[in-house]
C-alpha cells in the first residue's frame, strides 16, 4: 500500500500586494516612479471627472485592504495602445488610460482622477458605450476580478451597448451603472463593487 502525503494548506493573497504594487499606499518611498490613481495632466483633452467607491464583501463589510487597476479609452474613444486603430481616431499623448488605486484603510474608499471616455468600436464593429474597465484584487480573492463601470447619464448609449445586452436581467445590468453627483466643482461618479450577495456586481471571464 503506498503512503499519500496529505496536501499542504495554501492561503489567499496576502497584504504585501501593497509593498510591491503599490507601495505609497503602504507608506513605503521606494519607486521613482509611481503608478497612482491619477491619469490626467493639464493637457489632457476632455471632461475632468472623479470616479469613486468602495468594494463591498458578503456581509456588506467595505474591503479595506483592496487594489484597483483602470484600463479606459481617451476623450475620442482610442485606447492608449499602438493596437487601437480606429479610423479617424487619435490618442492622446497628455493621457496615459490606465491607473492604480488602493482602497483607504480606513474608509474603503478608492478613488481615480481621469477624464470621461468616449464611445468605442469593439471587435466585430459595433459601438460600445462609454465606459472603463476595472480589476480588482485583495487578500481573500484568488484570481483577480474583471469589470466594468458605464454612466448613469449615457442611457441611450447604455441601451445600445452589446455587451450590456449580453445580461438578460436589467436589474442586473444596473451594477454596472456609476451614478452622477456634482460635488461643488467636482463630477464624481459613485460605484460600488459587490463581491457576493444581494446586487452582486457582474464579472467578466476574460
Amino acid at each position: 500500500m503506498k503512503d499519500y502525503l496529505a496536501e499542504t494548506a495554501s492561503q489567499t493573497a496576502g497584504p504585501y500586494v501593497h509593498i510591491g504594487l503599490a507601495p505609497e499606499a503602504a507608506g513605503f518611498h521606494i519607486f521613482e516612479k509611481n503608478f497612482g490613481p491619477n491619469l490626467v495632466t493639464d493637457a489632457t483633452a476632455g471632461e475632468r471627472i472623479v470616479i469613486e467607491g468602495r468594494v463591498i464583501d458578503g456581509s456588506g463589510t467595505p474591503v479595506r485592504d483592496v487594489m484597483l487597476e483602470i484600463w479606459q479609452a481617451n476623450a475620442e474613444g482610442c485606447y492608449s495602445h499602438p493596437a487601437d486603430r480606429q479610423p479617424g481616431k487619435t490618442r492622446d499623448p497628455a493621457f496615459r488610460g490606465w491607473g492604480r488605486a488602493c482602497s483607504d484603510f480606513d474608509s474603503g474608499i478608492w478613488r481615480f482622477d481621469t477624464i470621461k471616455p468616449g464611445a468605442v468600436i469593439g471587435r466585430d464593429g459595433r459601438l460600445m458605450a462609454p465606459h472603463v474597465n476595472l480589476w480588482v484584487v485583495a487578500r481573500g480573492i484568488n484570481i483577480g476580478l474583471n469589470t466594468r463601470m458605464y454612466f448613469s447619464d449615457e442611457q441611450e448609449a447604455n441601451q445600445q451597448d452589446p455587451v450590456l445586452n449580453l445580461i438578460e436581467w436589467e436589474v442586473r445590468r444596473q451594477t454596472l451603472i456609476g451614478q452622477r453627483e456634482q460635488r461643488g466643482k467636482e463630477t464624481v461618479y459613485r460605484f460600488d463593487i459587490r463581491l457576493q450577495g444581494e446586487n452582486e456586481t457582474v464579472f467578466f471571464d476574460v
